[in-house]
């Protein structure tokens, strides 16, 4: 039986466009699957998170207002900075907020080297340690002073690796706290102010030139900070800890790696090192896409807000709402996203909905168990 060229024809045509149907659902069922993979911005408010790195230090309630109202609950950190009130004060802030706002607000102490050179120092500590885990405290906060600014009544350093901080450390281990630190600072610290990569550490650094080590070569080096932190680690490998400010390794993504498989019971914390983050993203975004999802169990969503008795409401209202808006779309969306430390925009790493569920809640929920209490259980 012949068939006519132009029966031919048609049947090719018919195939094709067949073919062509079926390509283009594909395509389109394919899109909708990886978008469904993600979060998206309809769905920030929705979505229960945590915040956990902030500084209230106040009465003031402006920072809890907002969270409550995006639905995320805060970790407020004490921390022995000079600006900040005594730590006696700041203590009884946060140990307020968290009695009022126990769903909301949990909370972080600290201590202070006075006495240092005295008998007794860690014994008091642990005392003092001792009254703010009962008032509901769940970490303690070391910050940069240690290893940068603090000396012995020799004049020398002191450094995080001291043998003197050992039974505090044990102590807090034993207590079932976490130990959270600023070591060191971001490595620009050590870098010309036109040579640094991101514009909020220009503006640091230029604004505290008592901190920027360029100008201080007598200080001990970026790499001698990291060694002391490290050394402490190695001595301590069951404390539950928490490296802020990305273990003050935001330059490399490979060094913050390593960090973790060194330290199988340490995490990082994001808080104001978003920035260098995106500067990284921008030179491989995939590297960078990848280190979120392989350690997706280890790294915790924090900012570093600050609310004390001099901030004006509508401002740090306006700052927080764009902070957590642009790390949303960053961490959810294949958007560009253009943020104010960066000269250029940077492209979102669309991470999947489970990675964003670690980072933003379930890894706080699991460091800091019961921390917010009458929060609803995550499952």
């Amino acid at each position: 039986m012949k068939i006519s060229n132009r029966l031919i024809f048609v049947i090719i045509l018919a195939i094709a466009a067949d073919c062509t149907q079926k390509t283009s659902t594909t395509t389109e069922q394919d899109t909708a699957a990886d978008t469904a993979k993600s979060y998206t911005m309809a769905d920030f408010k929705s979505l229960r998170k945590i915040d956990t790195h902030v500084h209230l230090n106040t009465d003031g309630k402006t920072m809890i207002n907002l969270a409550r109202a995006n639905n995320f609950r805060l970790l407020n950190i004490s921390v022995d900075v000079p600006d900040f009130p005594p730590m006696e004060e700041q203590v009884a802030i946060k140990a307020k907020h968290y009695r009022e706002n126990p769903e909301l607000m949990a909370f972080g102490t600290a201590f202070t080297l006075q006495g240092w050179d005295e008998p007794g120092w860690a014994d008091r500590v642990i005392g003092q340690l001792t009254k703010d885990f009962e008032m509901g405290a769940n970490s303690v906060k070391t910050w940069k002073n240690i290893g940068m600014v603090a000396k012995d009544k020799d004049g020398n350093l002191i450094t995080l690796d001291d043998p003197k901080f050992d039974p505090v450390f044990t102590f807090i281990k034993e207590q079932g706290k976490v130990l959270l630190s600023h070591a060191g600072e971001p490595k620009n610290c050590w870098l010309p102010l036109d040579s640094m990569t991101v514009n909020n550490d220009r503006n640091y650094f230029r604004e505290h030139p008592q901190y920027h080590m360029y100008l201080h070569p007598e200080m001990p080096s970026y790499e001698e900070q990291i060694e002391h932190r490290n050394n402490m680690l190695a001595k301590n490998p069951y404390l539950p800890f928490v490296a802020v400010h990305m273990a003050s390794l935001e330059w490399s993504i490979e060094e913050e790696a390593k960090f973790l498989d060194r330290f199988p019971n340490a995490s990082l914390d994001l808080a104001e090192r978003m920035s260098h983050t995106q500067y990284l993203t921008q030179k491989d975004r995939e590297k960078v896409r990848n280190f979120f999802i392989k350690y997706q169990d280890r790294i915790l969503y924090a900012t570093d807000f600050q609310e004390n008795k001099v901030t004006v409401p509508s401002e740090l209202e306006e700052h927080m709402m764009e902070v957590w808006l642009n790390d949303w779309k960053y961490f959810n969306t294949s958007e560009m996203v253009k943020v104010p430390q960066l000269d250029s925009p940077v492209q979102g790493l669309a991470l999947p909905k489970q990675v964003i569920d670690k980072i933003y809640r379930l890894n706080a929920e699991r460091i800091f168990p019961n921390a917010w209490k009458g929060a609803e259980d995550s499952q």
